[in-house]
């Protein structure tokens, strides 16, 4: 089994709602991701993929479409929070909003991003770990393991 690993960065704001710190007011975060996949290696000489678990470019590509281009450049918000209006105010004036389910912490956006890559990986590749940098000294991670 071999494990690896590509990373993305991408600038994204959230609003924390009923947060009792600074962090309360809209800001934003240079994130850098850290996505770690795991499988065996292809072995067949005939496979243009042979020698791989997977091609870095198909993780770029799942990636990129699922989480960065979606995210880069957006403000993210609880849609289930009074937050909704101020969503809504915000992409009346041309903004990128996403509205989340969830409060848009780090940790719940991992699980999102876990769903959303898991569902895209080809069949012999599995999600292995996530790592979610908020600042460069302040980050989340994702296990498999930990979320059978």
């Amino acid at each position: 089994m071999i494990r690896i690993t590509k990373i993305f960065t991408f600038e994204t704001a959230h609003v924390l709602y009923n947060y009792d710190g600074k962090c309360k007011n809209m800001h934003g975060h240079s994130y850098k991701l850290f996505v770690t996949v795991k499988g065996t290696p292809i072995n067949d000489i005939n496979d243009v993929k042979n020698g791989m678990v997977v091609d870095f470019g198909d993780i770029k590509k799942i990636v990129k479409e699922e989480i960065v281009d979606v995210w880069d450049h957006a403000v993210l918000l609880n849609a289930l929070t009074p937050h909704k209006e101020l969503g809504e105010e915000l992409a009346q004036k041309g903004h990128k909003v996403i509205e989340c389910n969830y409060q848009p912490t780090c940790e719940n956006m991992l699980y999102e991003i876990a769903e959303k890559i898991k569902n895209k990986l080809p069949s012999h590749v599995q999600l292995a770990y996530l790592k979610l940098h908020e600042t460069e000294n302040s980050y989340g991670e994702w296990l498999a393991e930990e979320n059978l």
